[in-house]
């Protein structure tokens, strides 16, 4: 699988390692410049498939306590992804620092059909304690089943 770089949200991206709370982190995805939206509605293209969004740990996850993790996929009017006010599309359960090794997909998802704000990002919701490292990869893809994480240069 070739990722198209204007579907990724994260490559390599570390966690926020402030307090439990959420936070924008990576890149955020401009509905409006040629993702396959019509009118910000996910309009899924072809017509046999959906659109998916992959979420996996680059960089293991460390925390000097308990923290968990939630992914939350949010769209919003303006780039800076409110944390209070987008819209949420999914959320994750909760997953612990434990489970968060390089390497572990966190979640693979299809994104839900609908309306969607301008901008469409990642939310990192910290709980219980803070990080104190660990990176993520997160990307839409249209056909999940064929992504296979390797570790290899970016711009082959």
């Amino acid at each position: 699988m070739i990722l198209d770089s204007r579907n990724e949200f994260a490559d390599a991206v570390a966690l926020n390692t402030g307090a439990a709370g959420t936070y924008l982190i990576g890149s955020q995805i401009d509905l409006t410049a040629g993702l396959a939206i019509g009118g910000n509605t996910i309009a899924y293209p072809g017509n046999s498939g959906g659109l998916y969004l992959v979420v996996m740990v680059d960089t293991a996850a460390t925390s000097g306590g308990a923290a968990t993790l939630q992914i939350k996929l949010a769209s919003d009017d303006t780039a800076a992804i409110s944390t209070t006010t987008s819209t949420v599309h999914y959320t994750s359960d909760p997953i612990a620092v434990a489970n968060l090794t390089a390497g572990a997909v966190v979640c693979v998802v299809e994104l839900p059909r609908g309306t969607y704000e301008r901008y469409l990002g990642i939310l990192q919701v910290t709980g219980t304690a803070a990080f104190t490292a660990g990176k993520l990869n997160a990307f839409l893809t249209m056909d999940p089943t064929t992504f296979t994480p390797i570790a290899a240069p970016d711009a082959i």
